[in-house]
């Protein structure tokens, strides 16, 4: 069988989506979560222009584990933004919110590798329920 070779950016792009989808759900994960709202604003690396803004009430019983964010830019190779952890340390300490910003530290392109990061930025912040 024929393989399509796939580029930095699709590759690494689809070993995420197989982590993800493997994982368990929040709602295996955090039983005792009961709800969970999300505050997303996207930031140039410059930090002075917003690209985007979002909120949304997750749905615990589909959402997986493995708390993942991509990156706004579509040249980004190897980067995104996992909060996985923050969320777990929210949860462990049963903090009602929970608020942060995350670089990402990946390539600004597939020309740039190991030369140009990225750097685009993700505030959030978690509002959870127990």
């Amino acid at each position: 069988m024929h393989h399509l070779k796939l580029g930095p950016r699709a590759e690494y792009r689809r070993q995420e989506s197989e982590r993800i989808r493997s994982s368990a759900t929040l709602a295996e994960r955090f039983a005792q979560v009961k709800s969970l709202t999300v505050e997303l604003e996207y930031l140039a690396p410059d930090r002075l222009n917003r690209s985007s803004q979002l909120r949304y009430t997750v749905n615990l019983a589909h959402a997986k584990s493995v708390f993942h964010f991509d990156c706004p830019n579509q040249e980004c190779v190897q980067g995104d933004f996992d909060l996985s952890t923050d969320l777990a340390n929210a949860v462990a300490a049963r903090l009602p919110t929970a608020s942060g910003e995350v670089v990402c530290q990946g390539w600004r392109s597939k020309t740039t590798i190991d030369r140009v990061p990225c750097g685009h930025v993700l505030r959030y912040k978690f509002i959870v329920g127990y």
